[in-house]
C-alpha cells in the first residue's frame, strides 16, 4: 500500500538584500597576512605567547595557593596570555582592516601599555614570593616563573614602544 506521491512545487523565491550583499562579498575572502610574524612586532608577540604560557603553567602546576601573592600573578597571566592571543588573531586575520571604526593604533599603544605595567608589577611580586623553604618543592617552577614573567615584562616594553612609535605617526599626519 504505497502513499500516492505529493506533487512538489519546485519554485523557490530569493530575495536578497543590500546587507547580505555587502556581507557576502567581504566575508567570502579569508585575508591571512604570514608576513606579520616576521616582523618584530609579530616576534614578540609569539614570544609573549609562549613565554606568558610558561609563567602560568609553571605556577599552576604547583600548590601556588598557599601563596596569595601568586593569585595575582596568576590573574595577570592569564588574563593577558589570552588577549594576546586574541590580538595576534586579529592581526593575522587583517581584522582591523574591516573594522576601522576602531582607532586600534590607540588600542594597541593601551593594551600594551597595561601589559607592560601589569607584567611588571606581577613579575616583581612573583620574584619576591620564591622563597627556599625546606621541602618546599615548588621552588624551581616558581622561580622559573620569576624569570619567564621578567621576559614577557621584556617583550611587552618591545610592543609598546612599536605601538608608540605607529601612535604617533597616525596622530601626527
Amino acid at each position: 500500500m504505497e502513499e500516492p506521491q505529493r506533487s512538489r512545487s519546485h519554485t523557490v523565491t530569493t530575495t536578497t538584500s543590500s546587507f547580505t550583499e555587502n556581507f557576502s562579498t567581504s566575508s567570502s575572502s579569508f585575508a591571512y597576512d604570514k608576513e606579520f610574524l616576521r616582523t618584530l612586532p609579530g616576534i614578540l608577540i609569539v614570544a609573549e605567547i609562549v613565554f606568558g604560557l610558561l609563567v602560568w603553567t609553571l605556577i599552576a602546576g604547583t600548590e601556588y595557593f598557599r601563596v596569595p601573592a601568586f593569585g595575582w600573578v596568576m590573574f595577570v597571566a592569564v588574563f593577558y596570555w589570552v588577549l594576546t592571543v586574541f590580538f595576534l588573531i586579529i592581526y593575522m586575520t587583517m581584522t582591523y582592516t574591516r573594522i576601522p571604526q576602531v582607532p586600534w593604533t590607540t588600542v594597541g599603544l593601551c593594551f600594551n601599555g597595561s601589559a607592560f605595567v601589569l607584567y611588571l608589577i606581577a613579575a616583581i611580586v612573583d620574584a619576591s614570593s620564591v622563597t627556599k623553604e625546606r621541602n618546599n618543592h615548588n621552588y624551581n617552577s616558581w622561580a622559573a616563573s620569576s624569570f619567564f614573567a621578567f621576559v614577557v615584562t621584556i617583550c611587552y616594553a618591545g610592543n609598546t614602544y612599536f605601538s608608540f612609535l605607529s601612535w604617533r605617526s597616525r596622530t601626527v599626519q
